[in-house]
């Protein structure tokens, strides 16, 4: 990824040169160099701040939406970088009319996955000061203050990269990128089928444990795609669910699953809710329970691989599933 970051740099600077685009949505670092964080370039000197590396795990197409960038046309065009994985979700957005697809120019950056520091700094890895990586991509050597280390790039992956759904950018203007070849990696519904196959109420105690951990914080809101509305219902001060602590364990659950319930046939699986989640809730767990079902009832669909799709949620046949029927499992 070190060439292609090189790359991505250069043809940021050409575009932004040429008039192509106005500005630039990309990432930069923050306080330490594993803190990438979603940022808006102006000029062609700020974008010496621009990073591209593994740990640019942050999906800017919820940038875009959140900051108003791409739907005021008068600024001129923006350049923004997606990886694949982040594409479904800006299908999705233009599905909704939440952006325009004239304000935006893609230059789709390829992507061997990103890396967590917290899985390596779990390996008893401390005082981390910088990571190189191998040529073929595959080994990190970890800068310390005590030294330097190698380690393995997959065994430190962010949870969405472990089963990414593949490489292929699924829209774009341009392409850096060599690996649009490589498909899905992992099964990413195998924590789901585990969850499926506990009882009743060990599946409940599961959740119970895990939600209990919840602070309200509403970073997974914040950060989700799927979660575009202007003002949300949790906000809301006369719904009287609207204050961010909770109040007791009912109200925990019920900001979570109402919240899964809303993206529930929008969700891309772009993993987001879990990644940022300060207290590792595996929050993208309920989306993925709904994506199998979905896939299981109406047959294969993929939120967001195409722009203008309607979704089996929002479309009927005679032939649908219906609330009170049996599934083939002998129950629900």
């Amino acid at each position: 990824m070190q060439a292609v970051s090189k790359k991505v740099l250069d043809r940021a600077r050409e575009l932004m040169r040429d008039g192509t685009v106005s500005r630039v949505a990309g990432w930069k670092a923050g306080e330490f160099f594993y803190d990438c964080e979603p940022a808006l370039f102006e000029t062609e000197e700020s974008l010496k701040d621009l990073v591209y590396n593994r740990f640019c795990a942050a999906n800017l197409s919820k940038f875009l939406i959140t900051n108003d960038i791409a739907s005021v046309a008068d600024r001129g065009r923006t350049l923004v970088l997606l990886k694949p994985c982040d594409t479904y979700s800006f299908n999705q957005l233009l599905t909704e009319h939440r952006l325009s697809r004239d304000n935006v120019y893609i230059l789709g950056v390829g992507c061997e996955g990103m890396c967590d520091v917290d899985r390596i700094r779990a390996l008893g890895i401390k005082g981390i000061t910088g990571v190189d990586e191998s040529e073929d991509g595959k080994k990190l050597t970890v800068r310390t203050l005590y030294g330097d280390g190698e380690i393995d790039v997959d065994g430190v992956l962010v949870n969405k990269c472990e089963t990414c759904k593949g490489k292929a950018h699924k829209i774009f203007d341009e392409l850096i990128s060599d690996n649009e070849e490589e498909g899905p990696r992992g099964d990413r519904f195998e924590c789901v089928r585990e969850l499926e196959s506990m009882a009743p109420a060990e599946r409940f105690a599961f959740w119970q444990k895990e939600l209990s951990k919840c602070i309200r914080c509403n970073a997974c809101r914040n950060a989700c795609p799927a979660c575009s509305c202007r003002k949300c219902v949790f906000d809301n001060n006369a719904s009287g669910i609207a204050s961010k602590a909770n109040t007791d364990s009912f109200e925990e659950k019920l900001f979570h699953i109402i919240r899964a319930f809303h993206v529930a046939g929008r969700c891309t699986d772009c993993g987001e809710c879990s990644r940022v989640c300060p207290q590792g809730i595996p929050l993208h767990l309920f989306n993925r329970k709904y994506i199998k079902d979905i896939n299981e009832f109406y047959g294969e669909f993929a939120a967001g691989e195409e722009a203008g799709q309607r979704g089996p949620l929002i479309s009927f046949e005679a032939g649908d599933r219906e609330p009170n029927s049996v599934s083939d499992k002998g129950g629900d």
